[in-house]
């Protein structure tokens, strides 16, 4: 052992303090293995760590951290402002296990009014904003998007078809009929007029909504006159319609987003609201990640500062607590924090506040009847334990081809999205195409022979993978032999093993639910009770490990057809692949030329050439 790895946690820190400077920073704490412990931003990085050199001083939790302590980095910022940003984004990245963490980081849906046709169209956008155009959010669902465009296409009379669709069309569809479009596509309205109802469209998004209802009053009243009464209806139900949208807007909210927090027990709900334009665009409740012992404060500081490392930040953020660093936070984030205390405002935080409480009890409820389902997993199948992590594998393949097993994962907080495997089968694979038997067997291997990998690694101070408590086998008695076989194999014997196995009366292929026999070693496969709650459970289970195998199958299948042997020659991108289908028509006929028709394409060279000729031609 170096004399290195003899040192406790304090005194490896006290070596990294003597060179410390007195400047801002930001500096990460890191385990034997090199995880990241925890990452912390400083006004003076020397001061800060010293605190760490006495453990004595800090809670228990943060003695255990400073004992974990193997390692440490630093990184100088000019200002503790900038130290502030860094350590967002750090914390975002790494996801440390004693900082308190955002855990849901989805990225949430804009309105796009196009900008690269004659005739935009208004889309649901959600991830980069590559797309010419302008965006208005963001929403905090799909359904509020949903609700603003169907409200767009009501008022403003906008097409929602796609370009293609568009260019397309010789008649006008069902939405010129209903009076929710006027029709570019076959020239019902001119270019001039159609820019019109998309510059209203856009002052309706940025909050103008008044002016546009003088508009259409105005429009309704000299068609009324002209005695054109469909067309003043017409209006008229377009004024109704801007009406009830105005009920919902809010005097003195332009550009602000609302952060409710509530916490009991240890555990905290964030409900954000966001509001543009005056308008609510949805709101939705974040459960953070952190020890019980941290304070709201900290929480609501450590949550927005995450919150807004990767998304645009309002002009205004309203709280409910008072906020750790509200100088510094609203500084670096160019935004004004506000606690109000009396007014609109107030209601509106309450509002949010009343909101974040209902949604924690909600996530309770569901919590306690997840625990409760697992427990009765315990119970039904004689498990020693409530199951904390449970993995269920599906085989998807057509007629063998194709072929893809998947796993899924869930525990005591639902399904585990982000530890969802997939098992692609290629050629390399030695089964019969279709032998569900063998993919199962091939899948069980590779999964616990990478996690025995991972274990022995473990033992010189890696990380290990993650065991699971229980696995669920799509299958009956036959993939279960092969299942206890695979785990046999790799010397794996402490894992419980279920088969789920459709009722005998199925027919067509059907899952026959409610008939499902389940199959475990050493016991005669039985049924539960049609209305037993973990019965339900389990379908659920392994309905979803049937939706993740067919969606990741049908998505290999995909992206197989649309793929080219010209993918598998090093130094041929997307634009030289481009050239050479379109002057030969085919991958087939590329394969077919010769070194001097290939040189006749743009961007190809001799050297090229002879790659890709030899590519086609070589012995392999």
């Amino acid at each position: 052992m170096s004399e290195k790895s003899k040192l406790t946690g304090a005194q490896v820190i006290e070596a990294f303090v003597k060179t410390l400077p007195g400047s801002p920073g930001v500096y990460r704490m890191l385990n034997a293995a090199g995880d990241v412990l925890y990452v912390g931003k400083a006004k003076s990085l020397k001061k800060r760590v010293t605190a760490y050199t006495q453990p004595q001083k800090h809670p228990i939790r943060i003695q255990r951290m400073i004992a974990q302590t193997a390692h440490m980095e630093f990184a100088l910022t000019h200002t503790e402002t900038e130290a502030l940003l860094l350590e967002a984004n750090l914390i975002k990245k790494l996801k440390p296990r004693y900082n308190i963490l955002l855990r849901d980081d989805k990225s949430f849906p804009y309105i796009l009014i196009t900008g690269d046709h004659d005739f935009p169209q208004v889309l649901k956008h959600r991830g980069a904003k590559t797309r010419t155009g302008e965006y208005f959010g963001p929403f905090a669902s799909g359904a509020a998007v949903n609700e603003a465009i169907e409200t767009l296409h009501k008022v403003f009379l906008l097409r929602n078809c796609s370009d293609s669709v568009f260019s397309a069309r010789t008649r006008p569809c069902l939405q010129y009929q209903i009076k929710r479009c006027t029709a570019p596509c076959v020239a019902k309205v001119t270019q001039e007029a159609y820019a019109k109802q998309v510059d209203m469209a856009r002052q309706f998004l940025s909050g103008k909504s008044r002016k546009i209802q003088d508009v259409f009053a105005s429009e309704m009243m000299a068609a009324s006159e002209r005695m054109e009464f469909e067309t003043a209806a017409a209006y008229r139900d377009r004024i109704k319609a801007l009406t009830h949208i105005q009920s919902h807007f809010v005097k003195g909210l332009d550009n602000a987003d609302i952060h409710a927090l509530y916490q009991h027990g240890g555990m905290t709900c964030i409900e954000v609201f966001f509001f543009r334009a005056g308008q609510n665009y949805g709101n939705r409740a974040y459960f953070p990640r952190h020890e019980k012992d941290e304070k709201p404060e900290d929480v609501l500081s450590a949550f927005i500062a995450q919150f807004y490392a990767s998304r645009p930040v309002p002009k205004e953020i309203l709280v409910n607590i008072p906020v750790s660093d509200k100088g510094m936070l609203g500084q670096a984030l160019k935004t004004h924090i506000l606690k109000p205390v009396r007014g609109h405002k107030k209601e509106l935080v309450d509002m949010a506040l009343k909101n974040a409480a209902d949604a924690f009890a909600r996530k309770r409820a569901i919590d306690a009847s997840q625990t409760e389902l697992l427990e009765g997993l315990a119970d039904r199948f004689r498990l020693d334990a409530p199951p904390e992590r449970v993995e269920v594998y599906d085989n998807s393949h057509i007629g063998g081809a194709h072929a893809l097993g998947a796993m899924i994962v869930a525990g005591p907080e639902g399904f585990r999205k982000n530890a969802y495997r997939k098992f692609n089968m290629d050629d390399k694979t030695k089964f019969t195409p279709g032998d569900d038997f063998a993919m199962m067997k091939a899948m069980l291997t590779r999964r616990f022979k990478a996690l025995a990998n991972d274990e022995a690694a473990a033992v010189k101070g890696a990380s290990a993978g993650v065991r699971p408590d229980l696995l669920l086998i799509d299958g009956g008695a036959g993939q279960l032999t092969v299942a206890l076989q695979a785990l046999s194999d790799l010397g794996v014997s402490d894992i419980p093993v279920v088969a789920i196995a459709k009722g005998t009366e199925a027919s067509g292929g059907g899952r026959n639910a409610g008939r499902e026999r389940f199959f475990l070693p050493g016991r005669e496969p039985f049924r539960l009770e049609p209305n037993d709650p973990v019965l339900y459970f389990l379908q659920r289970l392994r309905d979803e490990a049937h939706r993740f195998a067919i969606s990741s199958h049908r998505a290999r299948r995909t992206r197989t057809l649309v793929s080219s042997p010209l993918d598998e020659i090093s130094g041929i991108g997307e634009k030289r692949k481009k050239a050479l289908l379109l002057h030969f028509g085919s991958a087939k006929a590329v394969a077919e030329a010769g070194v001097t028709d290939l040189q006749r394409v743009d961007t190809i060279s001799r050297a090229v050439a002879e790659k890709i000729y030899n590519f086609f031609h070589d012995e392999r």
